[in-house]
C-alpha cells in the first residue's frame, strides 16, 4: 500500500457540507439562547460540536485518499473514519456530561440531531459543482 493519492481536507467538497454543520450549529445555539436563556444556548451548541467534531475527524479519515490504485487504502480509512467517529462522539457526550455544569440536555441532543441532519440533507441543498 505503497501508492496513495492524499487531498488536503479543505479541498474536498465535504468540507462545504462542514462548513454549513458549524454554521446550523450556532444558528442553533443563537435560537436556544434566545427562546430559553444561555444554558439552552451553550448546551446546543456543544452537541452540534459534538457531531461537527466528529464528523470533521471522518471526513479526514474517509476522505484523504483517491484513485483506484488507493482502494484498500479507501476502504481501510473509511473503516477507521466510521468507528473513529462513534469512538470520539461517544467520549465527547460522556465528558460533556460529566464536566459541563449547568446543562440542559434537551438542547445538547437537539444540536446534535440539527448537525447531523444537515450533514445528511446539505448534499442535496448545495450546487452540483463544488467549484462554486
Amino acid at each position: 500500500m505503497n501508492i496513495r493519492n492524499k487531498t488536503a481536507l479543505h479541498r474536498l467538497p465535504v468540507f462545504r457540507v462542514l462548513q454549513c454543520q458549524a454554521l446550523a450549529a450556532v444558528l442553533l445555539a443563537l435560537l436556544c439562547a434566545g427562546l430559553w436563556g444561555w444554558v439552552a444556548g451553550y448546551s446546543g451548541l456543544l452537541g452540534g460540536l459534538i457531531a461537527w467534531l466528529a464528523n470533521v475527524y471522518f471526513a479526514f479519515k474517509a476522505f484523504r485518499y483517491f484513485g483506484a490504485r488507493s482502494a484498500k487504502a479507501i476502504v481501510q480509512s473509511l473503516w477507521a473514519g466510521e468507528m473513529g467517529k462513534q469512538i470520539l462522539a461517544a467520549a465527547l457526550f460522556a465528558l460533556l456530561f460529566v464536566v459541563v455544569r449547568p446543562l440542559e440536555p434537551l438542547a445538547v441532543f437537539a444540536g446534535y440531531l440539527v448537525v447531523l441532519a444537515v450533514g445528511a440533507s446539505a448534499l442535496l441543498l448545495l450546487n452540483k459543482n463544488p467549484k462554486h
